[in-house]
């Protein structure tokens, strides 16, 4: 099986399920019990916590465990909300991931005003309405680092400085480039950042928020005292352990990220030559290095993967946590993507792990799937 769906979640690592193991077995204290098993559990949590910390550039402090990107992304939206009740204006884009999207159209239902900032036709941001967007009454701005889909990178400093200006805070979903780019809150000068664990090689259920200092957030969820208050309930250990691992192995396969990067460019070199109605979608020179989404001028998506299924590869379309929807993803329909390409673009995404020797497969099944669903037109 060639998997080219690392977007939607990577293979644990070997090394993270043996670090987890002992959690699972012997080592299965709370972490909020003073005897020793609970201790050893706080201890490997807090452990896992610099590890985290050192993936962003961030202090230990700083990071508060979730259960993934979706729900830090909700609660650093929510928690601000509620610290600055009387301000009830979001800024974000239209392309964000559902995690920040369908809560921003949540909220609009519930007298926030919303205003989601246009990108263009390769996915780019416009800075100028960005800026033109935050008033007095914006309580946060809430953009993400890299598309899920199209892997375009939005610059995030520049972003930071317009909401600086403004005093308003920065909430930045970092899932997709966590792991694949360096990351430096304090460089960045984000507020809040998102990240989750089962994009970098470690176990589902474990996710962070960076809260910056001077952050006001207020916790959405009430039963304990874990996390700082703001982020209540018994720690899932095993995972947390292991999203430490990877982000401390992440941390140290900064040389990997070009080959990474090269692959995909022949990938998509080899897809564009094999079949003449194919494109890419997004700013070639503004993307994380992974990812690749490219149309199939009159095709379906559907079709299109569930034949490359057969012929063992694996990709997707859209995000992992909008399939099975018939129409074009709603990053799609913002960047104006003609409907002819968007009802037929796949998401190819690499990881470290995917080799010369499955591009080469990759190149032969891809163009000879797509040609004969083209046939059948």
């Amino acid at each position: 099986m060639i998997y080219l769906d690392n977007n939607s979640t990577t293979r644990v690592a070997p090394e993270v399920v043996e670090a987890m193991r002992p959690f699972w077995e012997e080592e299965f204290g709370n972490a909020s019990s003073i005897h020793r098993l609970g201790q050893n559990a706080r201890h490997a949590i807090e452990l896992a916590r610099g590890h985290v910390a050192s993936l962003l550039h961030a202090t230990p402090r700083e990071i508060i465990f979730t259960s993934g990107g979706t729900e830090a992304d909700n609660l650093a939206i929510l928690g601000t909300l509620a610290a600055y009740p009387n301000k009830r204006h979001l800024v974000s884009t239209p392309v964000e991931h559902p995690a920040v999207f369908d809560l921003c159209q949540r909220l609009a239902g519930q007298d926030y005003r919303i205003t989601f900032v246009p990108v263009d036709v390769q996915g780019r941001l416009d800075l100028s309405a960005l800026e033109a967007a935050i008033g007095e009454d914006t309580a946060i701005v809430s953009i993400m680092h890299a598309n899920n889909e199209t892997g375009v990178l939005f610059p995030i400093a520049d972003v930071a400085k317009i909401a600086a200006a403004r005093r308003v805070p920065l909430h930045v979903d970092a899932v997709q480039t966590a792991g694949k780019m360096p990351l430096d809150v304090k460089s960045l000068g984000v507020s809040l950042l998102s990240l989750s664990s089962h994009k970098i090689h470690g176990p589902k259920g474990a996710g962070a928020l960076f809260v910056g200092p001077g952050v006001r957030l207020r916790s959405q969820q009430v039963g304990g005292h874990q996390e700082r208050d703001i982020r209540p309930g018994t720690e899932n250990v095993a995972a947390i352990v292991g999203f430490g691992e990877a982000a401390r192995r992440a941390r140290e396969r900064d040389s990997g990220r070009q080959d990474v990067g090269r692959l995909r460019d022949e990938l998509e070199r080899g897809i564009l030559q094999r079949v003449p109605f194919a494109e890419v979608i997004g700013d070639p020179s503004a993307r994380i290095s992974n990812t690749s989404s490219i149309g199939f001028r009159n095709l379906a998506a559907e079709a299109i993967l569930i034949t490359l299924s057969e012929e063992g590869l694996c990709a997707s379309s859209g995000s992992a946590c909008s399939s099975g929807s018939l129409e074009p993803s709603h990053v799609l329909k913002a960047m104006g993507v003609e409907p002819a390409v968007a009802h037929g673009t796949i998401r190819f995404s690499l990881a470290h792990e995917t080799t010369p020797a499955e591009i080469a497969d990759a190149l032969d099944i891809i163009p000879r799937v797509v040609h004969r669903l083209a046939s059948l037109q």
